[in-house]
């Protein structure tokens, strides 16, 4: 069995009366994708919001690695080890790709001791900032304005900077939204290459793409997980065919 490395139980949410996430449950595993896919409003973001430590639990626990890291801020969860991606750009667009995440990897490694050397001389970081770019495909990139970045190459850079924080889990946000076909292709392929050594959660509404791509599938409804299983199981459900796909259709 993989190894499960973020584990959620009975997560809550609650806006004053509005339930925006209903007790909703589930694991990441090393060598998965696992998809969530759902309507507008059906409380993706809203569950990884409460992932990463954005906003809290109302009820229910998240496990990181082993550990319970409910109470854990954003940045405590990160350092922890859990990397995200936003639907819309977080990047610094008057750095270079190369800056972007150099300074993605000093955020993870600290070094309050060397307060009077320059950043940008530690070797670590540099090595740790070229090796995300390598490996999201962007080498030869590293050097150009993140604002002059193709809309795909910036989404790609977006998940360089979560690899330069060195995660074992990432959790993606839309990563193909607004993308043509051709950077479609390339981005999957990037998650193919990346769940060998992480478990990764995709929030996607290309629903092709998810079933391309996805080990496992959870499909929300009005905050509730309605299923969740094998993308052919989950193809095959009732439920999931009249609440989402619409009524004796599937994806």
């Amino acid at each position: 069995m993989p190894r499960t490395l973020l584990r959620a139980s009975g997560l809550t949410r609650r806006f004053g009366g509005v339930v925006a996430l209903d007790d909703v449950s589930l694991d990441l595993r090393e060598g998965e994708v696992h998809a969530v896919i759902g309507t507008n409003g059906a409380g993706k973001s809203t569950l990884i919001n409460v992932l990463s430590g954005e906003i809290s639990a109302s009820a229910g626990s998240v496990e990181l690695l082993g550990y319970d890291v409910t109470r854990l801020s954003q940045p405590s969860r990160a350092l922890a080890g859990l990397g995200r991606s936003y639907q819309r750009s977080t990047i610094f667009p008057e750095l270079t790709a190369m800056e972007n995440c150099r300074l993605a990897a000093q955020a993870a490694l600290q070094r309050p001791w060397a307060f009077w050397s320059a950043a940008r001389a530690c070797a670590f970081t540099a090595a740790r900032a070229w090796r995300a770019l390598e490996r999201v495909g962007l080498r030869d990139e590293m050097d150009v304005l993140a604002g002059q970045l193709s809309h795909g190459k910036k989404r790609q850079l977006e998940i360089a900077l979560c690899l330069s924080t060195a995660p074992q889990v990432l959790l993606l946000d839309e990563p193909m939204a607004g993308m043509g076909a051709e950077e479609t292709e390339r981005m999957l392929s990037l998650l193919e290459e990346l769940k060998a050594d992480h478990a990764v959660l995709l929030v996607e509404h290309d629903v092709d793409a998810v079933f391309r791509i996805a080990d496992r599938v959870t499909v929300m409804v009005d905050g509730a997980a309605i299923a969740s299983d094998v993308p052919e199981r989950v193809r095959a459900n009732p439920e999931v065919q009249r609440a989402y796909l619409g009524h004796g259709q599937e994806p």
